[in-house]
């Protein structure tokens, strides 16, 4: 992937059971802090019926994201979910596709 190129990301938490509100409040704490880096477009959750929580982020560029990837933030928040997840946070990067309407068929 090109580092100057966009990049979407999604990312799973997935909480031990009865851990789902100590993952919230880590987030409830980092994601302000992101909203304030360079390239953040969108870094949003949503919850999923079973506690799950997938975070959709899109990154101005890919140079972005890696700064973003090492920042205190990404370190203060992984630290706050230590032991509360029952996997790994599973990441994915995706390179976006604009198709239809630029306000409706583009992250």
């Amino acid at each position: 992937m090109d580092k100057n190129e966009p990049v979407v990301v999604t990312a799973a938490f997935r909480p031990l059971p009865g851990h789902r509100e100590q993952v919230m409040e880590a987030l409830r704490t980092a994601i302000p802090r992101v909203h304030e880096e360079p390239g953040c477009e969108l870094y949003a959750i949503v919850a999923a019926s079973d506690d799950d929580i997938l975070m959709l982020e899109k990154w101005t560029r890919v140079a972005d994201l890696d700064i973003h990837s090492e920042g205190e933030a990404v370190a203060d928040l992984k630290q706050a979910i230590e032991g509360h997840l029952r996997e790994p946070i599973d990441v994915a990067w995706y390179s976006p596709i604009p198709l239809g309407h630029a306000d409706k068929g583009q992250l």
